[in-house]
């Protein structure tokens, strides 16, 4: 079979994130997060147009970045290997994932709400000043949940398809999600096409990491039967078309009970009943993150597996 330079990238870029997690320093998406904001406060508008034509410059430059080193290390395998890699190991977010998930538990063994609530933005976007206990672990295991398809599986799903650019602009339409896409006054009609965009680019993705739970939730002490029942019964409800599937499976794969009541700033959702175990307790975060990284590993194996299958 001959080898393939993306493959090889996609591995490579897979065990530094397992190895390094996240850049430091100069990470390349914070880089793209700034240089996005600053061009939204020039060109916001309050209408749809202008946020499809934002979406469409952010996205189709970070595309066209990842085509032009396609181009430049075209019939450079060594290189083409190097710069997959590297481009693979910025996108991801696996690790960090769940590290995030491990400093959650660790406040909360130490009975540090403070803490514990200081931390929970870098995992959801809920208010966590009047959140207790099993507020903060409902919503640090829904969002490891969520965040293994968005963090890890669409990335590497997208470099298996498109190589580069798949995998740079895959990143930026999640970033401008994360940015503009959620509702406020602000960004109801701006971000209305960076949400639609990003529910469209993670359609397969999620359903990806929710057969992946069924498949890997063993090595959680899970059950996969009860993953694939909570995922087929429960995971059209959420609101999300994307997230629902992906903590529905969690949910019944760990026997646990997820969804209720959540808090945004001022607005509030009342969430569906995922899964029909109990409701999660401060040890349920760690199993999370072991199923998560279970999924995202075996989703970097298929990805690059699958690049060697398409250079036959």
């Amino acid at each position: 079979m001959p080898s393939s330079p993306t493959a090889a990238g996609l591995a490579l870029g897979a065990l530094a994130d397992l190895a390094f997690a996240d850049p430091r320093r100069g990470h390349p998406v914070a880089g793209f997060g700034r240089a996005a904001g600053a061009l939204e406060r020039r060109v916001w508008r309050d209408s749809r147009a202008a946020g499809t034509g934002y979406l469409a410059v952010c996205v189709g430059t970070a595309t066209a970045l990842g085509a032009a080193g396609s181009r430049l290390t075209a019939g450079r395998p060594l290189a083409r290997t190097a710069l997959t890699a590297v481009a693979t190991w910025a996108v991801l977010g696996g690790t960090s994932l769940g590290r995030a998930g491990g400093t959650m538990s660790a406040h909360l063994e130490a009975g540090d709400l403070p803490a514990a609530r200081a931390h929970l933005p870098t995992l959801a976007g809920r208010d966590p000043s009047g959140l207790g206990e099993a507020e903060l672990v409902r919503a640090t295991v829904e969002s490891v949940a969520e965040n293994t398809s968005d963090a890890a599986v669409a990335p590497l799903f997208w470099g298996a398809v498109a190589g580069l650019p798949g995998l740079l602009g895959y990143r930026a339409a999640n970033t401008l999600d994360a940015m503009v896409g959620y509702r406020s006054p602000r960004y109801a009609r701006f971000g209305w096409a960076a949400a639609r965009f990003d529910d469209l680019v993670n359609w397969v993705p999620a359903r990806a990491t929710a057969a992946l739970t069924v498949l890997t939730a063993p090595l959680a002490g899970g059950s996969p039967a009860g993953a694939w029942r909570a995922w087929q019964r429960d995971g059209a409800a959420h609101p999300s078309p994307n997230a629902g599937r992906c903590e529905a499976a969690l949910a019944g794969a760990l026997r646990l009970r997820l969804g209720g009541r959540n808090v945004y700033g001022e607005r509030v959702e009342e969430r569906p009943t995922l899964g029909d175990g109990h409701p999660p307790v401060r040890g349920d975060i760690r199993r999370a993150v072991r199923l998560s990284r279970a999924v995202w590993t075996a989703a970097a194996t298929l990805a690059a597996l699958t690049r060697l299958l398409r250079r036959r």
